[in-house]
């Protein structure tokens, strides 16, 4: 490698250029870096590999810039260059100390009094303040916009560690409950075939009794066969003289056979309508809630059971991602279907429950921050606080009841725009809204007691036909 005066650097645009094995012309600190980001391996330089690493060269140089250290830095029309000993002004070979604003150059005190006279020009402090000041305004909504990707990075990480969980517990819960049903379908297999083979023993014992009569009675007739022929054998005299005997002695009290009825197998009764008998059976094993929970709208201090029908407080918060279905400021959780019509009912047990909260929310209503509740803020609710029951609307009053209710119905009819609360034991109305509807809704549930659950009971199943 040699130094060639004449050739321009094409990184910096610096003179005096070292010229390279491959042809092209880099100056000392843009080959160090040239060979630094290529590694030991590879030779070339910007010119042999593109833009790429021009770029990383170009990097590489504002890094030095911006930490102070001394590059040789050209313009490429001006010509100015520094040196080690500080930076001179190439036309006038005076030291740099002003940068005009209009040319964007650095110059010296002389170029100022000439071509740069009227020309606003600051000293190369002020000059360096203004723009690190600018970049300092420009890096800030980057660096602003850099953390809000990080944190929805994280959030999005958190949220597929979340789902994973979701997952798993998931097919624990249906491989629970299939466990269940294989159970039951089991155990109505055996049962139905000891039925059969119960069945099977009393009618083969019954047969077989009858085959013992059966088989007596034979022995009998052949013996009264037998003592006739003899007889007949006889001669006259010994025949008459023992006739009366013998027609006495032989005189059949075997009555004819009969035929039993039911003696088979009652196929239809063990095959007819199995499947349906079976799902009668599984009534026992089966109820069903008006009202699923939604755990994805459960606020951090909410634990739901595993069939997602009650609800306990808990002092420490559940590891759930902050979506946006999710409370956070009303210890809550929604029903998982929403009612856009149609009237619908759901029981729920709050029994010794010191707090707690029930009725409809709107879908859309706030979940990020907390507001009163009521229903210009789409909530229609009755709760339980302070040891006193009252209807959550501005200004209300509290409510008295003759006794303490332990199972509170919800009644909502959306188009006749009726929200009822009932004590599920007698059906007595305890407060009713009225209002029209125009949102879907969505039933509400919160119980911050932290001794007792809350529970949505279920209903009886029934199967018929019609």
């Amino acid at each position: 490698m040699s130094e060639d005066q004449s050739s321009v650097c094409p990184g910096c645009q610096c003179e005096g250029s070292v010229l390279l094995p491959c042809g092209h012309s880099l100056c000392p600190e843009c080959l160090r870096l040239c060979q630094h980001e290529l590694g030991p391996d590879r030779q070339g330089c910007t010119e042999c590999y593109g833009r790429e690493l021009l770029d990383s060269v170009l990097k590489g140089l504002l890094d030095l810039l911006f930490q102070g250290q001394s590059h040789r830095v050209g313009d490429g029309v001006e010509g100015r260059e520094s040196q080690e000993d500080g930076e001179l002004c190439r036309q006038h070979g005076e030291k740099l100390t002003k940068y005009c604003v209009e040319d964007e150059e650095l110059i010296c005190d002389q170029c100022q009094g000439d071509e740069h006279e009227d020309h606003e020009c600051n000293s190369i402090e002020e000059a360096t303040q203004e723009f690190k000041k600018e970049l300092r305004a420009a890096l800030r909504p980057l660096q602003e916009k850099l953390e809000k990707l990080t944190t929805a990075k994280q959030t999005c990480q958190e949220t597929s560690a979340h789902i994973r969980r979701q997952a798993q517990n998931t097919v624990r819960l249906i491989k629970e409950n299939f466990e269940k049903l294989h159970q039951f379908l089991h155990d109505e297999e055996i049962s139905m075939l000891r039925a059969l083979s119960e069945e099977e023993e009393q009618k083969s014992q019954t047969m077989a009794e009858k085959m013992d009569r059966l088989t007596d009675e034979i022995m009998t007739l052949q013996e009264a066969i037998r003592s006739k022929e003899e007889a007949m054998n006889e001669d006259e005299l010994q025949f008459l003289r023992n006739y009366k005997k013998t027609s006495e002695r032989v005189e059949c009290t075997v009555k004819d056979p009969v035929e039993m009825s039911e003696a088979l197998i009652d196929v239809a009764k063990h095959i007819g309508c199995l499947k349906f008998r079976v799902w009668e059976n599984m009534q026992t094993i089966v109820t069903y809630n008006p009202v699923i929970l939604d755990p994805n709208t459960a606020d951090v201090c909410v634990t739901l059971s595993d069939d997602l029908t009650t609800i306990r407080y808990s002092e420490e918060d559940q590891q759930v991602p902050d979506n946006p279905e999710r409370f956070t400021f009303y210890e809550c959780v929604l029903g998982s279907e929403s009612f856009s019509s149609g009237r619908h009912s759901w029981d729920v047990e709050v029994g010794d429950c010191s707090e707690w909260a029930l009725g409809v929310v709107t879908e859309s209503v706030q979940r990020k921050e907390w507001f009163p509740p009521s229903p210009e803020r789409g909530m229609w609710t009755v709760c339980l606080y302070g040891g006193e029951y009252r209807a959550r609307t501005a200004n209300s009053a509290p409510l008295t009841f003759k006794k303490k209710p332990q199972k509170i119905r919800v009644q909502l009819d959306w188009e006749g725009g009726r929200v009822m609360f009932s004590d599920a034991s007698d059906n007595t109305l305890l407060y009713k809204y009225k209002h029209k509807f125009t949102e879907k809704l969505s039933p509400y549930f919160s119980n911050t007691c932290k001794r007792h659950p809350m529970r949505i009971l279920g209903e009886k199943v029934s199967v018929y036909t019609e």
